[in-house]
């Protein structure tokens, strides 16, 4: 059986910086930790994004988003049906923060809470990652023969309610805020079935 390759110096720049971030935030994270995390030089680090931290930040955004875009898709695809699919993906959500020992919530919210007015290239990754995740929901609903107004609504409100959700329970520690939040998005997507 052949080993898969192992990272490079760049992915695993980005990756430590997107496990970091996600844990402590942008501000708490410093290039040096970075480096240290992904066993890269600070002069690797400078060579891969001369932007310095903003860079890496912005990557290391871009990579979060895909990260819970790829585990978002793969929760919705696991059923046909739109709200049992919402509700199997927070069960999903819940089990990997359970699995993470209440660590690694939403990629992105820290990042995005103290960075939104005040570094705008990180800020336009964030919204775009949220775009992003909203458009994964919104093509289920679509694809799903719900209207395009009601699919983009439906897709906010999810997006909105899964981040709370995933905050609240990173907070108390407890699964329960997600499944009861994917059990009740459930029963809105179900509310808009003609």
């Amino acid at each position: 059986m052949a080993k898969s390759p192992q990272p490079g110096t760049r992915e695993r720049i980005v990756h430590a910086a997107s496990l970091l971030m996600q844990r402590q935030g942008y501000e708490g994270t410093g290039i040096k930790q970075i480096a240290q995390e992904a066993e890269a030089t600070l002069g690797s680090v400078y060579h891969f994004f001369p932007g310095g931290k903003q860079a890496v930040g912005v990557a290391a955004v871009q990579h979060a988003d895909q990260e819970f875009a790829d585990l978002l898709s793969a929760a919705l695809s696991e059923e046909a049906d739109p709200a049992k699919a919402i509700a199997a993906c927070a069960r999903a959500l819940a089990c990997h923060l359970r699995d993470s020992g209440w660590v690694d919530g939403c990629p992105i919210s820290a990042t995005a809470l103290e960075t939104t007015g005040r570094v705008p290239a990180i800020e336009q990754a964030v919204n775009r990652a949220f775009q992003h995740w909203r458009d994964i929901v919104a093509d289920t609903l679509r694809g799903a023969g719900f209207r395009e107004s009601d699919a983009h609504d439906l897709a906010t409100t999810v997006i909105s309610t899964l981040e709370g959700a995933e905050l609240t329970a990173q907070v108390f520690k407890s699964e329960t805020p997600l499944t009861v939040a994917g059990e009740h998005l459930a029963r809105l997507i179900n509310s808009y079935k003609g």
